[in-house]
């Protein structure tokens, strides 16, 4: 599902305009955003939990020359699905 087709989902169920949809869903990714951006994590309960872990520096191999690869610690964005959704997902035969 892209966010287009999220936004016709969205404005189809609520009666309102897919302009005023579109504008709720790119705030949302904004504050979704600017969250992570601050290390604060997004909880939406029966959802899941958006949230910023850091990962250490590691070697890896650059896979054209099989060279090793110093990567420096980064931070990344994580998803972590709620216990709600899984079972939903897994009762439904998804």
């Amino acid at each position: 599902m892209t966010k287009a087709d999220l936004v016709e989902e969205i404005a189809n169920s609520t009666g309102l305009t897919k302009k005023d949809t579109a504008l709720a869903v790119d705030h949302l990714i904004d504050a979704v955003k600017e969250a992570l951006r601050d290390g604060r994590h997004i909880e939406i309960r029966g959802f899941g939990t958006f949230k910023v872990k850091q990962r250490k520096a590691r070697t890896a191999r650059n896979p054209r020359t099989g060279d090793p690869v110093q990567l420096p610690p980064r931070k990344v964005a994580v998803f972590k699905v709620s216990k709600e959704l899984k079972d939903k997902i897994s009762q439904d035969g998804l």
